[in-house]
């Protein structure tokens, strides 16, 4: 788990946590969670839980977070 909040990736601002979202994984099939990240730019990233070594991934979905406060 990342214990300080990352920097966006793409526009370097400080980013939120906005909780964990419940994933299946195409590579092998778990589910497992997800940590939500958005930026102050409004960029919403996510990485998987178990894999915190793993670069985020843009979230593919953003518009299903519009809700996390900010």
């Amino acid at each position: 788990m990342i214990d300080e909040a990352p920097a966006c990736p793409k526009c370097s601002q400080p980013m939120q946590s906005g909780g964990f979202v419940l994933s299946k994984r195409k590579d092998d099939g778990r589910r497992t969670c997800r940590t939500l990240w958005r930026c102050t730019g409004r960029h919403v990233w996510w990485g998987w839980i178990d894999r915190p070594d793993e670069p985020l991934e843009i979230c593919p979905v953003p518009e299903l977070f519009a809700d996390i406060q900010r």
